[in-house]
């Protein structure tokens, strides 16, 4: 009898009060019920809204960076016996629908890491963050020799192999080019599937989100860490 994988769900966050508790409810209703959401030192009331959630709730008392947030929930993750980790954003951007894609993925393809392109929607992301990805993607192919339709996607699934594998510094968006630098390293075998994404004025007016100068900080800590 075919066993059905525990699939795993981490959403880390930061002040995203007003929308959580959809992206929550999306995911549960696409069929997922492992949640973990790490509230990454909020300023606003994001903790005491995910406690209330059906989730595992944790908690960072200070704001430590998207790498450090994910580390925190794939160890939880692992911790439950997850057997394929999806990480996704908070802030609603993602389409929990797409998860099924990944595991399909996962299924048919016998890869360790899946990568979520946003290829449907690049003619509505905003000019500065096409500028920044694009950058981001070409430096990521020089450094680390993978290259990728989307280097800078949050929406990614790994299986419990990979996560035990990947070992990563990083603590902010450095984070996502630093997991392709890992997959090289230990020749992990990935595919891309296609993703949806929502650009709303909320999601776009995210500061934390990757733009010009966060894709310039995110360059010079992916060669500083070559380097050091």
């Amino acid at each position: 009898m075919h066993i059905r994988p525990k699939i795993v769900i981490i959403i880390p966050i930061y002040n995203e009060s007003k929308v959580i508790g959809e992206v929550v409810a999306n995911v549960r209703k696409s069929g997922f019920d492992n949640i973990i959401i790490i509230d990454d030192g909020s300023t606003d009331n994001s903790f005491e809204i995910i406690k209330h959630l059906p989730v595992i709730a944790l908690q960072h008392k200070i704001n430590r960076g998207k790498g450090a947030t994910i580390r925190t929930g794939t160890e939880a993750a692992m911790f439950i016996g997850a057997d394929i980790v999806v990480t996704m954003d908070g802030d609603g951007q993602h389409d929990a629908l797409d998860i099924d894609r990944f595991v399909k993925a996962f299924q048919e393809k016998d890869v360790d890491v899946v990568l979520g392109v946003r290829q449907l929607e690049k003619e509505n992301m905003p000019i500065s963050r096409k500028l920044a990805n694009w950058i981001a993607d070409k430096v990521t192919f020089l450094l680390y020799g993978v290259n990728l339709q989307d280097s800078q996607s949050g929406f990614r699934a790994f299986s419990a192999h990979a996560i035990k594998l990947i070992k990563t510094k990083s603590n902010a968006y450095s984070y996502e080019s630093e997991v392709l630098r890992e997959i090289k390293t230990h020749q992990l075998s990935y595919t891309e599937v296609p993703i949806h994404v929502r650009y709303t004025a909320y999601s776009t007016s995210k500061k934390h989100k990757q733009n010009i100068v966060n894709g310039i900080k995110t360059i010079y800590t992916m060669i500083w860490n070559i380097l050091s």
